[in-house]
């Protein structure tokens, strides 16, 4: 017998792009769902579904056409997402008539934004869809004026400056690297272009960010993209303890060394450390590799080098044996463990989305070390906007040399400038942990969709 629409649970499908640094935001948005009452599942590739640990949430593999090693062995961007495409339209599908005969079909599909082709499925089996970009409110915004053709390519820039409504000034180096250079990453820039080619029939727009940090930036475009910001999407124990026992994301594609970390923390004087990692993608050159590692070891500071097993090999010759122990090098760790740590007074960072939203939730100041798509917008924000950081100067050949890391380090540490950086991170962690407080307006934003969907019920799933 058909159940009752009001004995019906709303049921959100989360489907994330298969990488570390899209699984943690979306399956932090699927702990909240969980948390405030509704059914939450993640959706996610063959290959990245044996990482996923979250309790309350369900998992649910898909196919992206390379079940055995994902990516590696699509061997290109444009190779990827066509399969994708193609068999995550299929396996969702199979996903969401999976529970069509439960007591929580599926309601709403939350999709990142990578994926555009999920609201296309949402829509055939007439339930909701909605859009989750995780890169800064900064550059969804000059991304989507491109979309638009409100910004052309080339950009213009007036008096050296490119001006664009909402954000400040912006100089060349703070362009994300597909604009700097738009023939050198062009199936690059063509998914950030393809992310809003239906956003306009989505019933909502997520951005992983929050008002008081972005606020100009969402407001001069929402009339054209009406996104909601819900951020920063970081486990509950670091910002407003809500979620219990929510201290980690639950997904890591890597083995981390928490216990060897926290223990070697432990024996460091407070704000005394150096935290240093450069995300799960990036690889820097080995001269870029070197100078960063003399800079660290002339700079006198103990450091925690976060080194990827595949980056070892570009560490100087012999540098274990010149640091010792004010040093450790390790493959992985819960960074937000490091951060929240009481020895950790520097946070030398690439500036990707999520290690910013980290430092700012922590409140460490940061070194900003960009190298690859948004992460440039997003150094410019930590230095020149939130005052919570600095960036150093690369040379002409784009390296970032040794003194310029020292320089960086000192004046982030104990430089003229250290006790207002470190005001500045303060209040920005202030007010993250208002934004997703119960009442913030990140928690009134995702409030507001639960609700929709749970008073819906039955009812939520739309018919075309």
């Amino acid at each position: 017998m058909k159940m009752e629409a009001e004995q019906r649970r709303a049921h959100v499908v989360v489907l994330p792009y298969p990488s570390q640094g899209h699984i943690n935001p979306l399956l932090q948005f699927a702990k909240r769902l969980a948390s405030k009452g509704l059914k939450a599942t993640l959706a996610t590739t063959h290959y990245t579904v044996k990482s996923i640990h979250a309790p309350n949430v369900g998992v649910e593999p898909i196919s992206d056409g390379f079940d055995e090693k994902g990516f590696a062995q699509a061997g290109s961007e444009v190779v990827f997402l066509k399969s994708f495409e193609e068999h995550g339209s299929r396996t969702l599908s199979e996903v969401i008539e999976k529970y069509s005969s439960t007591d929580a079909p599926v309601t709403c599909v939350v999709y990142d934004s990578f994926f555009p082709w999920a609201l296309n499925v949402a829509k055939q089996h007439g339930i909701f869809g909605a859009a989750f970009f995780t890169n800064s409110i900064a550059n969804s915004n000059i991304f989507y004026r491109l979309h638009c053709g409100l910004l052309k390519l080339p950009l213009e820039f007036h008096d050296e400056e490119l001006l664009v409504p909402g954000l400040p000034p912006l100089n060349s180096r703070d362009l994300p690297s597909f604009l700097q250079s738009p023939g050198t990453y062009p199936a690059y820039l063509a998914m950030k272009l393809r992310q809003f080619t239906n956003t306009d029939k989505a019933d909502w727009i997520f951005g992983n960010s929050f008002e008081a940090l972005e606020y100009e930036e969402a407001k001069s475009i929402s009339d054209l993209w009406p996104a909601k910001l819900i951020g920063p999407m970081v486990p509950s124990a670091y910002l407003d303890c809500r979620i219990d026992k929510d201290n980690t994301y639950g997904a890591s594609l890597w083995k981390p060394l928490n216990i060897e970390c926290a223990n070697w923390l432990e024996t460091k004087p407070p704000k005394s450390v150096v935290y240093v990692s450069f995300g799960s993608m990036i690889s820097l050159t080995a001269e870029q590799m070197e100078e960063i590692a003399w800079g660290l070891k002339e700079s006198g500071f103990p450091f925690l080098w976060v080194v990827r097993p595949s980056e070892l090999d570009k560490l100087p010759q012999g540098f274990g044996e010149f640091v010792q122990e004010k040093v450790m090098i390790a493959t992985w760790c819960n960074q937000l463990e490091v951060l929240a740590h009481r020895a950790t007074g520097c946070f030398m960072t690439h500036c990707g989305w999520n290690s910013t939203l980290e430092g700012l939730s922590a409140g460490v100041p940061m070194v900003g070390v960009p190298r690859f798509a948004d992460q440039f917008t997003n150094a410019k924000y930590v230095e020149e906007i939130w005052g919570v950081g600095v960036r150093p100067k690369e040379d002409e050949e784009g390296v970032v040399r040794r003194e310029e890391v020292v320089k960086c380090l000192n004046e982030v540490m104990r430089g003229d400038r250290s006790d207002e950086i470190e005001r500045n991170g303060r209040k920005w962690m202030e007010l993250a942990k208002e934004a997703i407080s119960e009442g913030g307006s990140s928690d009134r934003c995702i409030n507001e969709f639960v609700e929709h969907l749970a008073s819906h019920g039955e009812e939520g799933r739309q018919v075309d």
